[in-house]
């Protein structure tokens, strides 16, 4: 559905099906890092995703290219590589849940599963799976939109979100650290420091996207260059489309935070309702109808206004979970 090319279907299946067999390490590993992310011991994983990172670039060339008299594996040695990445990453997180988490207990001793909790954990856990699915959802259906125009335009689609990984990745990570805050802060009935991480990390976040607002509007074509070995054609459209979509920057880093405060503070279905206006419900229609009516360069346009949209809806959320559950604490 995305492509025709034989060879990259082949090698994509094959490293798909790897990854997809061999999953568990992943899962686990997410589960005892958020286990100790909860009790706010988050260096550790950090140290447990960069070794797990470090070793998967160490044995990446090592396996795909057969070096020091082991097979050439080629795509199957990458996946291989993710996969003893990710399971090390998992030993590592094992050990420092047991010994340095010492505020979780984990035994099996007794253990019953216990409806309610099951039921409490789906109620929080549904709708941030949905809302992992849906950045999927929409990167394929703009990939559609824009293979309309040219497989150049799809291509700048996907260098834009390798470039604006290095500006998202930080507002995450201070998510990671916001969300048991205000958790916590809220079990304890603690207003006031519920809304000055609130501004805070709002602040931090503005902050950051405006550095990357800056980054992309100045630098776009250094960016497409020197980073992707752009072809003349690419930058025609590449330039414009990063200053047009870096101005969603302005917006996105208010609605990420908000998302999150939803979600600490219990009520995730808001924040899958302003993740899903963001990238899916506003970002598609607009594009189509843009792409339809005027032409590529309007189709970026549908990311600014889809975060305009989201950073609307946030606000009248927030508002209303701040009347509900905060006010009277």
């Amino acid at each position: 559905m995305q492509t025709g090319n034989e060879t990259i279907v082949t090698y994509g299946t094959q490293y798909l099906s790897i990854i997809s067999i061999c999953s568990a390490g992943i899962f686990l590993q997410i589960t005892f890092e958020r286990l100790m992310q909860s009790t706010g011991k988050t260096i550790y994983n950090m140290i447990t995703q960069g070794t797990g990172a470090i070793i998967n670039i160490i044995l990446d060339p090592i396996l795909i290219f057969g070096l020091f008299g082991l097979p050439r594996m080629e795509v199957a040695g990458a996946a291989l590589a993710t996969i003893i990445g990710q399971f090390t990453a998992v030993l590592m997180s094992v050990y420092f849940t047991i010994t340095k988490n010492k505020e979780i207990n984990i035994s099996l001793r007794g253990f019953r599963p216990h409806l309610r909790t099951i039921a409490v954990i789906y109620e929080v856990g549904v709708p941030s799976i949905i809302m992992q699915a849906i950045g999927s959802v929409m990167t394929f259906g703009m990939n559609k939109i824009l293979l309309m125009f040219s497989s150049t335009a799809a291509a700048v689609f996907g260098v834009y979100f390798k470039l604006q990984s290095f500006i998202f990745m930080p507002v995450f990570g201070l998510n990671n650290g916001m969300i048991p805050i205000i958790a916590f802060n809220y079990g304890a009935r603690d207003r006031k420091r519920i809304v000055q991480t609130m501004k805070l990390s709002i602040l931090i976040a503005i902050i950051i996207m405006m550095f990357g607002l800056a980054v992309f509007q100045f630098m776009p074509g250094f960016l497409l260059a020197n980073l992707f070995d752009a072809s003349e054609n690419m930058l025609a459209i590449g330039v414009p489309a990063l200053r047009i979509i870096s101005l969603s920057f302005l917006f996105a880093g208010y609605c990420i935070i908000i998302g999150s405060v939803f979600q600490a503070l219990g009520n995730a279905v808001y924040s899958l309702i302003v993740s899903a206006a963001r990238q899916l419900i506003v970002i598609l229609p607009a594009a189509y109808i843009f792409a339809r009516v005027f032409g590529l360069d309007m189709v970026w346009w549908s990311i600014p206004i889809a975060e305009i949209v989201s950073l609307t809806l946030s606000t009248i959320l927030l508002k209303r979970i701040y009347r509900l559950k905060l006010k009277d604490l």
